[in-house]
């Protein structure tokens, strides 16, 4: 493809050379870069992609992106300046791949708790309708059936653009996408129209990153900035802010006010939820297999969404009662097994996750609850002794253990979370899976254990290197040992 062709919509000046030439691939590693191909030097957090433009041009690149002014001598390559090296990404990537998203429905999530739930409802929502899914996730990316891994909530714009294209040429007509903070932040979906915004909540996570909350709400805010319709919940009080902040179209979703779709007749039980929504005037009772009170808001923004898209009532109900579940999601994962307790798995790391599970839990607990739990490293550290709080006063029992620590030392990040609490109902146990099987040898009949922070992830990260660490393996391995 032409290099004109693919600079086509961003404004930019070309320094040296000439853009009527052949582009073979994009990439801003410059260690993907082959003969023919464009570098796009993006300033990153961690590092700089102009530092690795001369080595891009020795790998082959023939022409490169850059924001900032190049002071070493550049021979033989087409030097074209930007305002912004992310923005400038996001648009060439959808020219070069022949601006899929003009081709999709796109349906994005957006909040700190409840985004892969809600994609996976919606997904399975509108295949109940006829319609072949797309989906960008957490847990991992998905083209109908077929599965493919992710490294990030959200991509980089490069991989998104790609992703989209293969969507297309497989016959996916809606895609479903978790939009991070970071995502918006960093223009990873810049140039995206999208046909739903939805907004599950707000609370404290990635303040290591964004610094102050509102800077974090500012970044969410955007994702509705560019949707055609918002679909808020208003149980949230960031939902409120929303929409004071918005003048676009605004769907409301609610358990406890009067939004346009309301949860009634609230049943819980431990294997879902039993509730009724009325929407205009036609009325459904809806049987969910996922438990938890926050599920149901799950639920109402993913059934509003696609009445949003013409779904009639009948398949939004068919759809969420057709999800059997969602990996690391509230999963139970000894359902298989009589030991006379459970064992459930949850992705919940930040406070509001952690305290939500939990106060699930406890409401068809017969027995004791036990909790493990811990912190990631190098990550918001405020979040720590909050979190220790809320394990040891909606637990009978909690052990307190490692996360993913990265390159801070477990035994610091276990300080910073027990430091200060006023229970003495909790345990230390370092090592995670040596923390899971304490837990299993004191479970008695009736008690429940969650096993919060990991969920769906089937690694640890540790300070020199990450192991294999999937805890639905460990939970299997330790009954074998146990039992």
């Amino acid at each position: 493809m032409k290099l004109n062709e693919i600079l086509n919509g961003i404004e930019y000046e070309v320094v040296k050379g000439n853009i009527d030439i052949n582009i073979s691939n994009l990439h801003y590693n410059s260690q993907n870069i082959q003969n023919n191909d464009l570098f796009i030097a993006i300033e990153g957090y961690n590092t700089d992609g102009h530092k690795y433009i001369k080595s891009a041009i020795e790998r082959g690149a023939v022409a490169i992106i850059c924001s900032k002014d190049i002071e070493e001598e550049i021979e033989n390559c087409t030097i074209v300046k930007v305002k912004s090296g992310r923005k400038a990404m996001a648009i060439l990537s959808s020219n070069y791949y022949g601006n899929p998203k003009d081709k999709l429905k796109i349906i994005g999530i957006t909040g700190t708790n409840g985004k892969t739930t809600s994609t996976f409802m919606i997904k399975s929502i509108l295949e109940e309708g006829g319609y072949k899914v797309g989906l960008l996730g957490t847990i991992a990316n998905y083209i109908g059936d077929k599965k493919i891994h992710t490294e990030r909530t959200t991509p980089e714009s490069l991989e998104i653009h790609k992703l989209f294209r293969d969507m297309v040429d497989e016959g996916v007509e809606y895609c479903v996408m978790e939009v991070s903070s970071h995502s918006l932040y960093l223009d990873r979906v810049y140039g995206i129209e999208f046909e739903e915004g939805i907004f599950t909540n707000l609370t404290q996570d990635h303040l290591d990153f964004h610094k102050t909350f509102e800077n974090y709400y500012s970044s969410k805010l955007l994702l509705f900035k560019n949707s055609k319709k918002s679909v808020i919940n208003i149980d949230d009080k960031y939902g409120i802010n929303i929409l004071k902040d918005l003048s676009s179209s605004c769907y409301t979703y609610s358990i406890e006010g009067e939004g346009d779709l309301r949860a009634e007749n609230i049943e819980m039980h431990p294997r879902g939820i039993k509730f009724s929504v009325d929407y205009k005037g036609q009325r459904e009772d809806i049987d969910i297999h996922i438990p938890g009170r926050y599920n149901i808001s799950n639920a109402l923004g993913a059934m509003l969404s696609c009445l949003n898209e013409g779904m009639s009532l009948d398949i939004v109900k068919r759809g969420l009662e057709n999800l059997s579940g969602v990996p690391g999601r509230c999963e139970i994962v000894t359902k298989n097994y009589d030991l006379g307790y459970d064992v459930i798995v949850d992705y919940a790391h930040t406070p509001d996750g952690l305290e939500n599970i939990l106060k699930t839990v406890k409401e068809f607990t017969e027995g004791r609850l036990i909790s493990i739990f811990g912190c990631g490293g190098d990550r918001d550290k405020g979040k720590r002794p909050i979190m220790g709080k809320i394990g040891t006063e909606l637990s009978d029992i909690s052990i307190i253990t490692s996360d993913n620590p990265r390159k801070e030392e477990p035994l610091k990040i276990i300080e910073d979370i027990v430091i200060g609490l006023d229970k003495d109902n909790y345990i230390i146990v370092e090592n995670r899976r040596e923390a899971i099987k304490k837990a299993m040898e004191m479970a008695k009949k009736g008690d429940v254990i969650v096993l919060a922070g990991k969920g769906h992830e089937d690694y640890q990260i540790l300070k020199d290197k990450t192991i294999h660490f999937d805890e639905r393996e460990v939970i299997k391995e330790i009954i074998d040992e146990l039992y």
